[in-house]
């Protein structure tokens, strides 16, 4: 694999260590003035400041919210627990109201982009680190210029990279991600090492006349599927990631890894379209599912749900190798029109510090990027984390060059085809590629 190696491993090293604002100005974008900010804010944080006299305390980061500020935040609904009780605390502490609407992170990027210049989008974002370059490029983020020093200084090297293109930080990090496999003590006492053996307990488990499956991941949906690319040998973007002219997404490895995805149909044998994060997690807590792959966002849910007879392990080989999974930070960013640059900088901020992060863990899964954090007890003490932490090791971070939003729809629609459809895997992912590469050139999507 050629995805850029450093980042592969301080990832690793960094979870392996784990083992671990309402006022008359109030913006458009959050429903409260029909004014729209179509102009980017640019410096208008420094701008206040100057304004206002304080331009030493802006930069030193020790910046006041704007008079009358108020704040959109777009959150996920996975995470809006967290959201709510951090807007709480801010308020609390900066007398700014939040108001939060929940917008799915990987949407939040295109929906900025539609509704950021008639200033109707949300003043911060969460987006995954993949969509930044996409936002960056096209001026819709303020850079995270007050925060810089303090957010590179508390953060781990790779959540940092991930929080930055084209060598400017951009982000706020808050997690990083990737997945693993969750299981059932009660139907499996150990993990599966491989997906070999995923498939025998399968054969004495899974019963489609009574919705019993022994394995459930969301076969359809890319971020999941390029395990099984990239174990056997597929990548993406050539070198570190970032060479949109090479794509090895229908190589020989890759369709090595796609054949043995084809035959785990006879583990999971519903189409591809009838499995959402939805389904899967009420089938995986009532014992229906054995085992389901997926983010740390499940773990609050599962735990609760299953107690001590939840499990958590590294997604199981393929072919004899390591499953490689993608690996995501989940980044907060500023909203380039905002009308509150103050504001939205210090919330970011606050919803990415130590203690947010050990907030999210607690109350979502999460595994912190904050160098502190991850030594906290919390997460050292936590044999979940450090599950997710193992299969970090053997993790890729996604690319973050703006041909990353290019692959998905491609893929997403050439996985159900083999999965669904039975296509061969040669003839669909090059099919795939030659959308990218369309795409790349500025095809329109269909």
């Amino acid at each position: 694999m050629k995805l850029k190696k450093v980042m592969v491993v301080t990832a690793a090293l960094s979870m392996a260590v784990s083992i671990t604002a309402c006022g008359s100005n109030n913006n458009a974008g959050n429903g409260g003035n029909n004014t729209a900010a179509n102009t980017p804010a640019g410096n208008a944080a420094t701008d206040t400041a100057n304004n206002s006299g304080s331009n030493e305390e802006a930069v030193t980061g020790d910046i006041v919210p704007e008079e009358g500020a108020s704040l959109v935040i777009w959150e996920s609904k996975e995470e809006r627990p967290f959201a709510e009780e951090i807007a709480k605390q801010f308020t609390a502490k900066y007398n700014v109201p939040v108001k939060i609407e929940e917008v799915p992170p990987p949407d939040q990027v295109t929906k900025l982009s539609q509704d950021g210049p008639s200033g109707l989008a949300a003043d911060v974002v969460l987006i995954p680190h993949d969509n930044l370059g996409k936002a960056a490029s096209a001026s819709l983020l303020l850079p995270n210029d007050i925060f810089a020093e303090q957010t590179k200084a508390e953060n781990t090297e790779a959540s940092i990279v991930g929080s930055s293109y084209e060598g400017e930080l951009y982000g706020y990090p808050r997690a990083a991600e990737t997945y693993a496999l969750y299981y059932n003590k009660t139907l499996l006492p150990e993990a599966p090492k491989s997906f070999d053996e995923v498939l025998e307990f399968s054969k004495t488990f899974t019963d489609k006349d009574k919705n019993k499956y022994g394995i459930m991941w969301e076969v359809g949906n890319m971020y999941y599927g390029y395990t099984f690319i990239a174990t056997t040998g597929g990548y993406l973007f050539g070198q570190d990631g970032t060479d949109k002219n090479d794509i090895g997404l229908n190589n020989e490895g890759a369709i090595e890894g796609l054949t043995a995805f084809a035959k785990l149909k006879e583990a999971l044998p519903i189409k591809s379209g009838d499995i959402n994060a939805d389904i899967k997690r009420s089938l995986f807590t009532t014992g229906d599912v054995a085992m389901d792959i997926t983010g740390p966002w499940e773990l609050a849910a599962y735990k609760e749900a299953l107690g001590d007879n939840l499990g958590v392990a590294p997604v199981p080989t393929i072919n004899g190798k390591p499953a490689i999974t993608f690996s995501g930070i989940k980044i907060f960013g500023v909203n380039a029109y905002t009308q509150y640059p103050n504001a939205a900088k210090l919330y970011a901020s606050f919803a990415s510090s130590k203690d947010s992060q050990l907030t999210l863990n607690k109350m979502i899964g999460s595994v912190p990027t904050n160098n502190e954090a991850l030594q906290d007890p919390q997460i050292t003490s936590d044999p979940y984390v450090s599950a997710f932490a193992e299969q970090a090791k053997s993790s890729q971070p996604m690319p973050s060059i703006p041909e990353m939003g290019n692959v998905w729809s491609p893929v997403n629609a050439a996985l159900p085809e083999i999965w669904d459809n039975n296509a061969d895997p040669k003839a669909a992912m090059d099919k795939a590629v030659e959308q990218i590469k369309d795409l790349n050139n500025g095809a329109t999507a269909q």
